[in-house]
């Protein structure tokens, strides 16, 4: 998980509306910090959904990179998530139904609502089906290189200053981001620490979207832009 401060939130952004009971009943009684989230996190994956029936598996959760990262703060991520499910369910914020799907049981969790506890009726009397869940695999968390290992293998040795730059650097962006950046970097043969900071500057201003290139953003905009943040005594106009 990153250490730097939120950058804040940009201009157009979506939201996910949450009940007002959830603030004044639930939020004052919640005390364990992955319930909270695992809370939220269903109240927005949920209204991702299309249907009148909105649930979620545990499979799904699993397999949820920000959420299992968030979750291993508190420990071993699988078992903080059982351990969460268990109390959003014992509270009820959530409802569990356990369902068999390709010869083998799954759990489902619905919000703790109305609809959806005459749906879990239904379901459980054989009146209805959820049809195909999802086939997901749990999230691994992969062990990144740090930011001197990606630095030798792509660029070249170390100097004493860009050691300095990189330690920054890496306090400053998410690892992921680091990564990405040396990896665009490699593909566009600009094997140099200083168009790596580039990009990392740009994603800083602008926002990461995955799946846009860099050459393709770098034309739609001002590439004054690199040497007004952070990073801007790095790069030479």
């Amino acid at each position: 998980m990153s250490n730097r401060p939120f950058p804040g939130f940009p201009a157009k952004q979506s939201f996910t509306p949450l009940p007002n009971l959830f603030f004044a009943r639930l939020l004052p009684e919640i005390d364990n910090l992955a319930e909270l989230k695992l809370i939220v996190h269903v109240f927005w994956r949920l209204y991702q959904k299309r249907g009148a029936l909105k649930f979620v598996t545990r499979r799904e959760l699993a397999a949820d990179k920000p959420l299992m990262e968030g979750l291993a703060a508190s420990g071993d991520g699988a078992e903080v998530l059982g351990h969460a499910l268990a109390a959003a369910v014992e509270r009820g914020v959530l409802l569990h139904l356990r369902v068999e799907n390709g010869g083998r049981e799954e759990d489902v969790y619905l919000v703790n609502t109305e609809a959806n506890r005459a749906a879990v009726f239904r379901l459980q009397n054989g009146e209805m089906s959820l049809g195909a869940l999802p086939e997901l695999q749990p999230y691994v968390k992969a062990d990144r290189p740090n930011i001197f290992t990606l630095y030798e293998q792509n660029v070249g040795l170390l100097t004493p200053m860009i050691a300095d730059e990189l330690r920054e650097a890496e306090q400053f962006y998410p690892a992921s981001w680091i990564e990405d950046a040396f990896r665009e970097a490699v593909s566009l043969n600009k094997r140099s620490w200083r168009y790596v900071s580039r990009i990392l500057e740009r994603w800083a201003s602008e926002g990461k979207q995955d799946g846009e290139s860099g050459r393709d953003s770098k034309k739609r905009k001002d590439p004054g832009r690199y040497v007004k943040g952070k990073y801007g005594h790095v790069v030479v106009r």
